[in-house]
């Protein structure tokens, strides 16, 4: 398939209703660029291009809609190929990156975290310190993603404590990648709430994502609700 066979059968899958409701969970985009194309449509369309050839589409594609980027992330999370040739094209694809669903599709689609853990984990570290928002939400939902365990906690948790970003989206990230450490390891993550470095609009909403989590018992809940209450000092 070439660009213009791919932009057709796109829009030949558009839902309005769907293009609707999608566009209103991802208030920073042009709805116009968003055609409305359900996830699983594209991951079929994805599995299609890599079993074609992958790199000429990559080459070539379209960033015209929200679609036709999600689509490339599709493409390199699915096919096989070693961490050194995979890591050039997750670096060429994170500038298209300008929203929360196409980041968070994206991580959870490179399952390569899970079989070349080591390897990964050392090429997330630049983007761990960029404050670029989305940059940084991209690394962050990686380790949310594949390393929240007992040999990587402390050391997530100390990456989380450092990452600086004004982005909200950014933020966001770092809250709920502290939300699922505390849901892993309550114990150990409230010690490290107790003392971090977060700024309060990130630290409130990690606070405010473990409250709403229904990993979380009532008695903890109780615990995390009275430091939300307390005055926090600039951190």
């Amino acid at each position: 398939m070439d660009k213009n066979e791919i932009a057709q059968r796109l829009r030949a899958l558009a839902e309005p209703d769907y293009q609707r409701f999608a566009s209103s969970l991802i208030p920073t985009i042009d709805p116009t660029t968003l055609l409305g194309v359900r996830l699983p449509a594209l991951r079929k369309i994805a599995a299609e291009l890599v079993r074609e050839d992958w790199q000429s589409y990559l080459q070539t594609a379209s960033d015209n809609t929200f679609e036709e980027i999600m689509l490339q992330g599709m493409v390199i999370g699915t096919v096989q190929l070693p961490p050194e040739r995979i890591f050039p094209l997750i670096e060429a694809f994170l500038p298209k990156i300008d929203n929360w669903s196409v980041c968070d599709s994206f991580c959870s689609g490179l399952k390569i975290a899970r079989e070349y853990p080591g390897q990964v984990w050392n090429f997330l570290q630049p983007f761990l310190s960029d404050q670029r928002e989305y940059y940084l939400r991209f690394g962050v939902v990686m380790l949310l993603f594949y390393y929240i365990d007992e040999s990587h906690l402390d050391a997530v948790l100390a990456l989380l404590d450092a990452a600086q970003s004004d982005g909200y989206y950014a933020k966001m990230a770092v809250a709920w990648a502290v939300c699922s450490c505390y849901t892993a390891f309550p114990a150990r993550t409230l010690s490290y709430l107790r003392t971090c470095r977060l700024d309060v609009v990130t630290y409130q909403k990690a606070l405010q994502k473990i409250l709403e989590s229904n990993k979380v018992s009532r008695g903890d809940k109780a615990v995390i609700r009275a430091m939300k209450r307390e005055i926090i000092s600039p951190r």
